[in-house]
């Protein structure tokens, strides 16, 4: 999750029920960095069209945290109606998205984010006039790995056949999970770790390595317009900070070649890669760097999709 808050990428979180996916999610925005000026203006423009200011009164000083129900439609997800109004994901600008139980959420829904998650704004054309709403949010999702919540564990008090397995998964297509750069599988907490009195990592001192590697980014791309953390780059600035050395890129290439990964799970990877570098306070990008991002790419590998 300190990856993901980091570099601001979008990250799904694939285990049983239980395992604490719903509870990380909600604790991402205690880590995020806070908004700039600029973000806090944005995002109080945003909410102030939808008519979502009034309760709090003032800019906004949070990054937003949305949870829509599973129900929800394609307009309310990405905006529209005959005064197009912003949708969730925008109302997520400059925060979080989070989709909890993400194969319960209706196929056509999600495969409108598809062209917002690429571009980082939504266009929302009528017969007389168009507008256009930013969407430059993270995406986190989470899901069981079979109907039953247990992945090929022959302890499971519920199993699924591999067919109602393979059928739960498809819901999501891989056009969309191409667009996720961080799968994590969250195993359940066993006992003795749930039962110790010793306390994890605050909070606050995660939230201060964060800062720190937004800050670098921020003045990485401090001649770019519309770009301010990793997540956000293009193919040019890909190809301009994550440079990588010959064996980083031969491992790069074994894993592609292995896992069969699109080009745009490549610049994923090196997306990923950059963000543990600055997270490293390391200005090269490693083999070591290289090899954790391919890592988080769990449901690229055989054993999920086919």
């Amino acid at each position: 999750m300190e990856i993901a808050a980091a570099g601001g990428h979008n990250i799904i979180l694939i285990g049983p029920p239980g395992s604490g996916k719903t509870m990380l999610a909600k604790r991402l925005p205690s880590i995020l960095p806070p908004l700039t000026i600029n973000e806090a203006l944005e995002t109080t423009k945003i909410h102030s069209v939808a008519g979502r200011t009034k309760e709090k009164g003032g800019i906004m000083t949070s990054r937003p945290f949305r949870s829509p129900h599973h129900t929800i439609s394609d307009v309310a997800l990405v905006g529209g109606g005959q005064y197009p109004q912003p949708g969730e994901i925008s109302l997520a600008h400059n925060g979080v998205l989070f989709l909890d139980e993400l194969p319960e959420f209706k196929r056509s829904v999600l495969e409108v984010m598809r062209q917002p998650l690429e571009d980082r704004d939504v266009t929302i054309s009528r017969a007389r006039f168009t507008v256009t709403y930013p969407s430059s949010f993270m995406l986190v999702a989470s899901m069981n790995p079979s109907p039953g919540g247990y992945f090929n564990d022959p302890d499971a008090p519920v199993t699924s056949s591999p067919a109602e397995m393979q059928r739960y998964l498809s819901k999501i297509s891989g056009p969309l999970l191409d667009r996720i750069d961080i799968h994590i599988e969250v195993t359940p907490v066993p006992f003795d770790k749930l039962s110790e009195d010793r306390k994890g990592e605050s909070s606050i001192i995660i939230r201060e390595r964060v800062t720190q590697a937004r800050k670098l980014q921020s003045k990485r791309f401090e001649t770019f317009e519309n770009i301010h953390y990793n997540a956000q780059m293009g193919v040019k600035q890909i190809r301009e900070f994550c440079r990588l050395d010959e064996a980083s890129l031969q491992l790069l290439k074994t894993a592609m070649e292995r896992l069969n990964l699109s080009a745009r799970a490549y610049d994923r990877i090196l997306k990923v890669s950059r963000t543990i570098a600055d997270l490293d306070n390391s200005e090269s990008i490693t083999g070591n760097h290289i090899s954790e991002a391919i890592q988080y790419r769990s449901l690229d590998r055989d054993g999920w999709f086919g």
